[in-house]
């Protein structure tokens, strides 16, 4: 059985990487008997979508600023 130390790594890691089949099995038994680590793992998939969306919600604010406003960002960034 995993500690809660090991899950949370693991957790982490998943984010990055597909996990190997005996690594999901024992998360999930162990997320089975720990609420505390499934509410973490929880956390972190909100935490990884509210990010990808905040960067999602940047790039298009930046692209719909309108040629006059890009022009005063301009001449302030050469004034400073």
């Amino acid at each position: 059985m995993m500690t809660c130390k090991e899950v949370a790594q693991l957790a982490s890691e998943s984010l990055d990487r597909t996990l190997t089949l005996y690594e999901r099995l024992t998360l999930r038994l162990h997320l089975f008997r720990c609420d505390m680590c499934t509410r973490y793992v929880r956390q972190l998939k909100f935490l990884q979508r509210a990010c990808a969306d905040a960067g999602e919600e940047k790039l298009t604010e930046a692209v719909e600023l309108s040629d006059e406003a890009r022009e005063r960002i301009r001449i302030r960034l050469n004034q400073e």
